[in-house]
């Protein structure tokens, strides 16, 4: 067997280099996979082989010998042509769902950002990771893409061509960075994925500018499937915004429940991850009925996401979540692992409620942000959400069934679906 990696589609899950750390390791810089051991030894190669087929976006390529190995019972290993890595097998399977998807999305979106006005274009370059702050070219990751990548795997699910999804796909995308522009203002954020956010390095006034093209953008994109998808769009932006107005509002709202948090999480990133698997079934031709299953697949699975990233916005490690440590307790977000610990009884909920009840005008020490922490996984907030992700993660496999979805992109999506609970940044 022999491992290559394609460095330009690796998301920086870092899922290979924790399961098979032999093999593969993440640069210290930017988290992009490494591959250690190009031949690894024999035993370690239906390893290797999970790896790839783990990954979300097919980075992790292999090169199989002709005497493929036998399982325990000496049938011919379980590795098949059909896995999404395997390399003689090009432009089939999860193969084409991944990197040749994150491909479709990105030439999209350089389309579209291409018909924005001089003025703003650069920012939106920026915003992207294709240049840096003096308009120099970048190697900077645009994101994860999972929302466009969701779109466009939908829609071959569905039976149909990934083409046919991508005005959908580069819609969801403008949305989700409008939302970001928007959100990184109003938190006071001043970095993501490494580097300076868009208002932080160019001023207020230019990213929420920037944000409101990137909607109207969105908005023409999206168009071109007609009126129904048009639609589709709109009813999600408004669950969007009511969903970060209740965000805003929980940071002072010192009654705000569990309950009102899951719905406010349903809002901010179910519903547009909904938006995007539904669009891409209605692109492919899908009814009304076999749409909306994927789209609950999606609103599950955005749940799930958002979970995730709450655990992450207070236990994860700056350098791969490209914020600062204890990020959302800085701001004092509300989110939902300290909710669960706040209304959890005991003295650790009792002492948090006192500390984040505190007078805004004096910010935590760093001792106190570690403490802060350390409360809320006594209290049980950290194990309350990732428990609560994981059921996420089962309901949206569960919508995924019911829509019936064709066998190969089924393969896409359910990697992505594990990659999303199964991250570090």
């Amino acid at each position: 067997m022999h491992v290559r990696a394609d460095q330009s589609v690796c998301a920086t899950s870092g899922q290979c280099a924790e399961s098979v750390p032999e093999v593969f390791a993440t640069r210290d810089d930017d988290g992009v996979v490494v591959v250690r051991t190009p031949a690894p030894d024999r035993r370690l190669w239906q390893d290797v082989r999970d790896a790839a087929r783990r990954c979300p976006v097919a980075a992790i390529l292999l090169t199989e010998p002709e005497d493929r190995p036998v399982s325990t019972d000496g049938r011919p290993d379980a590795f098949t042509a059909r896995t999404p890595n395997t390399v003689p097998e090009p432009g089939t399977g999860a193969t084409e769902s991944n990197r040749e998807l994150r491909s479709l999305t990105l030439s999209g979106l350089r389309a579209a950002i291409g018909r924005l006005p001089a003025s703003l274009r650069y920012t939106a370059e920026y915003q992207f990771g294709w240049t840096d702050e003096r308009r120099r070219p970048a190697q900077d990751s645009p994101g994860k893409l999972v929302r466009p990548t969701l779109a466009l795997l939908c829609a071959r699910a569905a039976g149909g061509r990934a083409e046919a999804a991508l005005p959908a796909a580069v819609a969801v995308e403008l949305v989700h960075n409008f939302s970001v522009l928007h959100d990184d203002v109003m938190d006071g954020d001043m970095t993501r994925r490494h580097r300076r956010t868009v208002w932080a390095a160019f001023g207020t006034g230019k990213a929420v500018l920037l944000g409101d093209a990137l909607l109207a953008l969105a908005l023409q994109t999206v168009s071109a499937l007609g009126r129904a998808s048009a639609a589709v769009l709109n009813d999600t932006l408004l669950d969007m915004v009511q969903g970060q107005a209740m965000d805003l509002d929980f940071e002072k709202d010192t009654t705000a429940t569990l309950p009102e948090s899951l719905t406010m999480a349903a809002g901010k990133t179910g519903a547009l991850l909904r938006c995007a698997c539904r669009l891409g079934a209605l692109s492919a031709g899908a009814d009304d009925d076999r749409a909306a299953l994927f789209g609950e697949f999606g609103e599950h699975l955005g749940l799930a996401f958002q979970l995730t990233d709450d655990v992450l916005g207070i236990w994860g490690d700056p350098r791969t979540t490209g914020k600062p440590v204890h990020s959302d307790l800085r701001s004092r977000k509300k989110s939902l692992p300290v909710l669960a610990a706040l209304a959890s009884p005991g003295p650790a909920g009792e002492r948090l409620a006192l500390l984040y009840g505190r007078d805004t005008a004096l910010p935590f020490s760093p001792g106190e942000y570690a403490e802060l922490a350390t409360l809320i996984e006594e209290a049980g907030g950290r194990s309350w959400t990732e428990l609560r992700a994981r059921r996420a993660h089962a309901d949206a496999l569960a919508a995924l069934e019911r829509a019936r979805p064709e066998p190969t992109a089924e393969a896409g999506l359910l990697a992505l679906a594990d990659t999303l609970i199964h991250r570090d940044h």
